[in-house]
């Protein structure tokens, strides 16, 4: 009955901007994003009564159906209830939380850690409490969305270096002097491209200009490095770095984000960040399942040689087609079209194969770089590979 008297003659500038706007009218005629699944088990789901493989999910290990954590997610329910209803500075701050910060800065080789309700809220939060007027932020052009959203918080002056591309961070660095604070902002992995960080080549330009650095990991920890301890294990590169934040949300099965470093920039971090001061804090279910999952990354090695194992095979597959994978070396493996209309297309093609992925179009990626972004977990099997590799084969005969 509500709906009656609902008024739909308000008018202003912003609302008629915002429904004539011809992204979002474009996105509703093709409906590339926002698709809602109604069932999962494992890594197929059911979209419009059709069963399909989930090529496109972070859970890299495939712990998001592990029995071990979902138990641990139930019992946290049911002995502490839905939510915290409340900011970790105020009332919300749990037993369970430090027990899991704990764990992650251990696992990370930190200090210390906090951890946040989402992954964006931590990548903002390891950038804004630390940033002062003045300060000079160095970024790699390809980093996370979250990422810029914490540097858009900051009076800072923002200098962008080309991707993944320490001579070009050292030609920027050449114009500044060396004892400006500056901070050196860059991802491990980054999931769009599937690229490792030359990260060893841009903490030398850090340690020898003054800088701060901040790596986040999202879609490194839990993949690369011993037991899955991330890209800065990987590299050797764990004491060379001030801050390093990433997800829950991928390995860890879970929702949330977290901060690790040195207990006195945590600390900091706890006094400055807006986003953790003024944010509710994780349920007992969340820490409890992202803890079960960190449990299981170094009790159970076998679901990371499992991933690995899968990458090198769906890695083989793609090439025998003679696709672009723009050089990634992670599970996260981006089909590069080049063109709008083929990759939309190629998208399609896919899902009428039994196979979902996800489209990415400019601006979100580089022009010409029109892709299709898939990402491989453990929990495929080899009959999942083998429906890939034809579902594939069809869709390169038919629009490339």
């Amino acid at each position: 009955m509500l709906t009656l008297f609902r008024s739909n003659t308000r008018k202003n500038t912003i609302a008629e901007r915002c429904k004539a706007d011809a992204i979002t009218q474009q996105r509703l005629k093709y409906q590339p994003f926002y698709h809602h699944f109604t069932k999962q088990a494992g890594t197929h789901v059911w979209l419009d009564q059709r069963e399909l493989i989930l090529l496109s999910s972070n859970d890299y290990l495939g712990f998001n159906h592990h029995p071990k954590v979902q138990e641990a997610g139930q019992a946290a329910l049911k002995k502490w209830g839905s939510s915290s209803t409340g900011s970790r500075i105020a009332n919300g701050s749990r037993s369970y939380h430090r027990r899991l910060e704990e764990k992650l800065a251990d696992f990370l080789g930190k200090e210390d850690c906090q951890i946040h309700a989402a992954g964006y809220l931590s990548c903002m939060s390891a950038i804004q409490p630390f940033v002062q007027r003045g300060d000079l932020i160095l970024a790699d052009k390809n980093i996370h969305s979250a990422l810029w959203t914490g540097i858009a918080t900051t009076m800072g002056r923002v200098e962008k270096f080309s991707h993944n591309k320490p001579e070009n961070l050292a030609k920027v660095l050449g114009y500044e002097e060396k004892k400006l604070p500056k901070f050196l902002i860059f991802e491990g992995v980054y999931s769009m491209e599937g690229h490792l960080a030359r990260a060893e080549e841009l903490l030398e330009l850090a340690a020898e200009n003054n800088c701060f650095s901040i790596m986040d990991d999202a879609h490194g920890f839990g993949v690369l490095g011993k037991q899955g301890r991330g890209t800065a294990n990987h590299l050797g590169v764990t004491d060379q770095l001030d801050i390093i934040c990433g997800s829950l949300s991928k390995s860890l099965a879970s929702t949330g984000g977290f901060v690790a470093g040195d207990k006195s920039l945590i600390e900091y971090l706890r006094t400055h960040s807006k986003q953790t001061i003024f944010s509710a804090a994780i349920s007992a279910s969340q820490a409890a399942c992202a803890e079960a999952a960190l449990d299981l990354l170094i009790s159970e090695p076998e679901h990371l040689e499992r991933l690995w194992q899968n990458t090198r095979h769906y890695n083989e597959i793609l090439h025998s087609l003679d696709l672009d994978t723009w050089g990634s070396v992670t599970p996260a493996v981006p089909i590069v079209i080049g063109d709008k209309v083929k990759a939309y297309n190629f998208w399609q093609e896919l899902i009428k194969e039994g196979v979902f992925t996800t489209i990415s179009l400019p601006p979100a990626v580089p022009p010409k770089k029109d892709l299709i972004r898939t990402a491989i977990s453990a929990s495929h099997s080899d009959e999942d590979l083998s429906k890939i590799a034809d579902a594939m084969q069809r869709a390169v005969k038919r629009v490339l």
